[in-house]
């Protein structure tokens, strides 16, 4: 199956093209699962995933039908699917239709959806079609919401998930180099000024002073993390901060989600798989206050999301990369995405994935915590809907970069943000830590 790419501009076939692509790889994740599987609330975090497909669904039909046939409601939809009138604590005691009936649904907002693309240059000015934005956003919202499928089928009770396709990742071809690269200081631009598939909180571009600084070449392995384990990382309070002392002593945790140990080997289960853990790759499932931990024990700290923009974009010889190796849209030989190697691979896996400051896999494998709170650009212009983005400013949460193993191609750049409440451990996350220099 081909990986998800954005389509261009307007172009009618290849937007049509890549909804039904995507809408493939929604249908193929969820194959494996019966009814219940599909009906069951996993954990209190996650949504039965009925209740996902469902909001997929009318996601759709509000902004590629209603939304472009005017009026625009800039809200949620209403009702059962909407976020906000249902958190996901509660959406287990939802009276949700069967998959038969969701997929009638999908089907019969598809087929008004490509019949309203059919008629694109009946309102070539409107303001959702601009650069084609709307379907690039219904298309990233998807895709988003594959990767909090996975989340729920990595958290699933019962027997563990076995995916229907599963496609081998490469090993590693060098293992870890230089500890750290260093970025001398200066001027570097931020953001980006695209409206064709940026959401509004990667814009707008603007240069910011970033003083120099040092940041660790490779994402912190599960070796590393390890050797933070056996020094008593979690044992002692000492390299932890207040909120995060308040979370150990909470949580009781030992180790990273889904680590255990038998026979005194720790190992760790994604999905299907139980495997020792692999030193080689990067650590996983760990939330925001543990990366915090580690980074001041390795005696660093987390880099803000500026300092990872920058050490993933920042090019001497010319303009910011949209990606780390340059403008060239993800595939699998770039970067560990896609969803369908259902795991992490060891670090320098993947030798294209490299910036010109020498940092290597800042995409894919695992979503990188930093220390930066979720808050708007200077500049920041709410489009389409403040429910996006806008209502989740503040000191709440933290950001995490780069994307992970499953997220789809179509939903990360180096510009793009993603944000968690830093107690978060059902993410695919994981870290790299910076040093002033």
């Amino acid at each position: 199956m081909p990986s998800a790419t954005l389509p261009s501009r307007l172009d009618p076939q290849v937007i049509a093209e890549a909804l039904l692509e995507a809408r493939a790889r929604t249908l193929l994740l969820v194959a494996p699962l019966t009814d219940t599987e599909l009906r069951m609330q996993h954990d209190p975090l996650m949504s039965p995933i009925l209740w996902d497909l469902g909001h997929i669904a009318h996601f759709e039909e509000l902004w590629l039908t209603r939304n472009l046939d005017g009026p625009i409601e800039f809200v949620e939809m209403p009702g059962l699917y909407n976020p906000f009138e249902h958190p996901r604590s509660a959406r287990g005691s939802l009276a949700l239709p069967g998959l038969p009936d969701v997929r009638r649904v999908f089907d019969e907002i598809r087929a008004r959806v490509l019949a309203r693309l059919a008629r694109l240059d009946d309102a070539p000015d409107h303001p959702l079609l601009q650069d084609g934005y709307v379907y690039r956003m219904v298309l990233q919202h998807e895709y988003q919401h594959n990767e909090t499928i996975l989340q729920t089928l990595q958290l699933k009770q019962g027997r563990p998930y076995a995916p229907y396709a599963r496609v081998d990742l490469p090993g590693a071809t060098a293992g870890p180099t230089a500890d750290m690269v260093r970025f001398p200081g200066g001027v570097v631009q931020i953001g980006t000024d695209d409206r064709s598939a940026a959401y509004d909180n990667e814009r707008p571009r603007h240069a910011m002073e970033v003083a120099p600084f040092r940041i660790d070449v490779h994402p912190v392995t599960n070796g590393d993390y390890l050797r933070f384990m056996e020094a008593g990382g979690y044992t002692s309070g000492r390299h932890w901060s207040e909120a995060g002392r308040r979370w150990l002593a909470e949580s009781g945790v030992t180790a990273p989600r889904y680590w255990e140990r038998r026979d005194g080997v720790w190992v760790t289960r994604t999905m299907d798989r139980v495997a020792p853990v692999d030193p080689s790759h990067p650590v996983c499932h760990v939330c925001w206050h543990e990366a915090d931990a580690y980074a001041r024990w390795a005696g660093k700290r987390l880099p803000t999301e500026i300092e990872w923009e920058t050490a993933a974009s920042w090019d001497p010889a010319g303009a910011p990369r949209a990606y780390p190796w340059g403008a060239e849209a993800p595939t699998r030989r770039h970067a560990n995405l896609d969803q369908l190697g259902f795991g992490t691979a060891p670090v320098g896996a993947y030798p294209d994935n490299v910036s010109p400051l020498g940092c290597r896999g800042m995409i894919g494998d695992v979503w990188e915590w930093t220390a930066s709170d979720f808050g708007p650009w200077p500049g920041f212009e709410c489009f389409p809907y403040k429910e996006y983005s806008e209502v989740f400013f503040g000191s709440e949460y933290k950001v995490l970069r780069g994307g992970s193993w499953a997220t789809r191609p179509g939903a990360v750049r180096n510009s793009f943000r993603n944000w968690d409440y830093p107690i978060r451990r059902q993410i695919f996350s994981g870290f790299r830590c910076a040093r002033d220099d």
